[in-house]
């Protein structure tokens, strides 16, 4: 059946601004772009920006969790470069030696996302 997520689609309104958040704001490569679509990489999975084909693809995506090294010093990276960012980083599950950090913020085209990390605990 399933073995892992391939690729994930982001319905946007401005593929020239989202393609720019996403390559220059968060960094992710871009492998190639139409007219209508933007394809980036981010580890093992593809980042599909799109706009929509149909009205009702026109809504807001699903959470899209990108892992970094630090939650709080990516915090601080996309907070200085001017991204809406929805709290502070926080800790959100713990197990074992290894907390979870969690902060949520809004790209370009007003999806939610949220950068996520792994730590040992302080």
């Amino acid at each position: 059946m399933i073995k892992s997520v391939g690729q994930v689609g982001i319905p946007v309104k401005n593929i020239e601004r989202a393609t720019a958040f996403y390559q220059g704001t968060l960094g992710l490569p871009l492998l190639f772009h139409t007219d209508t679509m933007a394809f980036l990489q981010s580890g093992d999975v593809r980042i599909l920006l799109t706009l929509p084909e149909k009205q009702e693809y026109d809504h807001p995506s699903s959470v899209v969790y990108f892992n970094v090294d630090s939650t709080r010093t990516a915090y601080l990276e996309l907070r200085n470069k001017g991204v809406e960012v929805s709290g502070e980083p926080h800790v959100v599950s713990k197990m074992g030696e290894i907390e979870t950090w969690m902060c949520f913020f809004k790209d370009s085209e007003g999806n939610t996302h949220s950068l996520m990390s792994e730590e040992r605990a302080e």
